[in-house]
Formats: C-alpha cells, sequence, structure tokens
C-alpha cells in the first residue's frame, strides 16, 4: 500500500511539474520548477518528478534564449544527487542521469553562491566560458578532456556520454545501436530530453549542444526511418506519449521520409493525447524545433519557404 501510494505522489509530481514546463514554455515564465517544494519535508515526490522529466526541466532557456533560471538548476543537481543509477542501472537510466547532470553543471548553469560545489557533474567542470569540451566517449575518463574547447561538428570526434565515475562500469555506456527498430524507438522515447537541436547560438552557450552530440542522438540521426516507423506504430498502438517523444526525435534529424506527414502527425499526437502535459511538452518542443529548422532551410535557400 505504501509504495502505491508513494507512486501515485510521484505520478502527481510529475504530472504538475510537467505542466509547468510546458506553461514556461508557452507563456515564456522565467522557471519551470517555480512551483516545486523546495523545502525538507515532502518534497521527495517533486525531486523524483525532475529526475525523471531530466534536463526538460531546463528546456523553456533553451526556447526563450536565455540563462536557465538558478531554481531549475539547483532543482537538477538536487534530483540528480538524490536519485544517482545504481550499479544494475539500465542504459536508458545511466544515460538520462548523464544528461541532467551535465546540464546542471554547465558553466552557465552553475550559481554563483558562494559554497557552490565545483566539479558536481560528471566532468567536474572549472567555471569556464561559454565553450563546452571536446566530445568524449561512454567510458572515457572522467574529466578527461578541457572545458574551454568548442564542440565539433557531428561526426569529427567520439561523443558525449557518461564517463567511468558517472555511476556505470563503463561496459553498460555504450548506446546499444545494432537494435531492433521496435527496441530503438522505445528506448530513444524514454530519452526524448536528450532531443535537442545542438547548432544554435543558445545551445552551444547553455550546454544543450552537449545532448545534440551524445552517442545517443548519434544513433537516432543514422535511423530516422527507424524513427519514423517507431513514430507511426506509436500512433496507430495509441500510444500517444511515445508518439510525442519519436516525433521530437525526428524534429532534430535529417532523412525523415516526406510521406510520414511529420507535421500534421505531431498535431494529431496533441489533438489525441495533450491531456498528458508530457505529451504536450515533447510535441511543443518538436514543433519549436521544427519552426527553427524550417526557418534556416528557408534562409540558405532564399526562398523563405517552409521546409
Amino acid at each position: 500500500m505504501e509504495r502505491s501510494e508513494a507512486s501515485a505522489r510521484v505520478a502527481e509530481a510529475v504530472h504538475d511539474l510537467a505542466s509547468d514546463v510546458v506553461s514556461a514554455l508557452k507563456g515564456g515564465d522565467h522557471s519551470a520548477a517555480r512551483g516545486g517544494v523546495t523545502g525538507t519535508e515532502g518534497d521527495g515526490p517533486w525531486l523524483a518528478a525532475v529526475r525523471m522529466l531530466g534536463p526538460d526541466v531546463l528546456l523553456p532557456a533553451l526556447v526563450h534564449g536565455r540563462p536557465p533560471h538558478p531554481q531549475d538548476v539547483d532543482a537538477c543537481r538536487r534530483a540528480a544527487a538524490t536519485f544517482p543509477p545504481r550499479a544494475d542501472s539500465s542504459p536508458v537510466t545511466v544515460w538520462s542521469h548523464w544528461a541532467l547532470t551535465r546540464m546542471s553543471d554547465h558553466p552557465d548553469a552553475r550559481p554563483a553562491a558562494p559554497g557552490s560545489p565545483a566539479g558536481a557533474g560528471p566532468e567536474h567542470a572549472s567555471g569556464s566560458p561559454v565553450g563546452l569540451a571536446p566530445e568524449y566517449g561512454p567510458g572515457s575518463p572522467a574529466g578527461s578532456a578541457p572545458e574551454h574547447a568548442s564542440v565539433p561538428p557531428a561526426g569529427s570526434a567520439p561523443e558525449y556520454g557518461p564517463d567511468h565515475d558517472g555511476g556505470s562500469d563503463g561496459a553498460r555506456d555504450a548506446w546499444p545501436a545494432a537494435v531492433p527498430w521496435q527496441q530503438l524507438a522505445h528506448q530513444l522515447a524514454l530519452l526524448a530530453p536528450l532531443a535537442v537541436p545542438g547548432d544554435t547560438a543558445t545551445a552551444a552557450a547553455h550546454g544543450h549542444a552537449a545532448l545534440a552530440e551524445s552517442a545517443v542522438a548519434r544513433v537516432a540521426r543514422q535511423r530516422p526511418v527507424d524513427l519514423a516507423r517507431g513514430f507511426v506504430r506509436a500512433v496507430r498502438r495509441r500510444d500517444w506519449l511515445q508518439a510525442a517523444a519519436a516525433g521530437r526525435w525526428l524534429a532534430v534529424v535529417d532523412g525523415v521520409p516526406e510521406t510520414l506527414g511529420l507535421d500534421s502527425g505531431l498535431d494529431f499526437v496533441l489533438l489525441m493525447g495533450g491531456a498528458d502535459p508530457r505529451v504536450d511538452l515533447h510535441v511543443h518542443a518538436a514543433q519549436h524545433f521544427r519552426t527553427l529548422r524550417s526557418a534556416r532551410a528557408g534562409r540558405e535557400d532564399g526562398t523563405g519557404v517552409r521546409a
């Protein structure tokens, strides 16, 4: 009974926090976690919700082009510290924890308050300027690269990812790329907060570029057709959360089949599943990213017509 009640409290907290994030995305609010319990009494379910939403708590900063609110950063850091992956955790759990820690430890996300723990994240960042560390691969030693270099283009170096000291033994850090498309779509849906554009100034400034250059994102870029198949399968199964998450990945990769009709598909998913704020969050993010890509494509070809 206690476990059931605890699960219900966490589910309620996830719903409320996702609603706050959606509100911040749509309304331009400065903080997504402003409604969270900040004291020690009763904040367990809320911190669990932050852990489950992961770096999406900081997504409004990317969408609105400004530094993340210190309250949101502190929530992410506390959640990562409270719920680290266990030795037997799945790769999805390890990667989601890495993403949350990576984002909350980025120099532009780290509060300037005295006593803030340097090195709270996997790379023990030293408070360097906006630039990010060169990409490093899963299983590489923590802190193996300096923090002052900029992110190389996709595919030019090993990807960002968890390290030996990130709560894992290294062997399970590598993303399982060679899996059936059904399993791929399911796993990527669980890691939808990593589906962000990495080629914008805001992404580079506030750390989201690291998520876009991870091994998870690389696999997604390599298998857009399989992602599209997963999107269609989720819609047919009326799994609106997985469909929204797959659609979000499709919004940030190239090679999406034109016959998929992603824009109308996202509208349909939102219509059918939008009562779930997590669905609303992923669809809103996907539509925003699609708009960014279309605007960029229009500037490049000089037409201004949506791609």
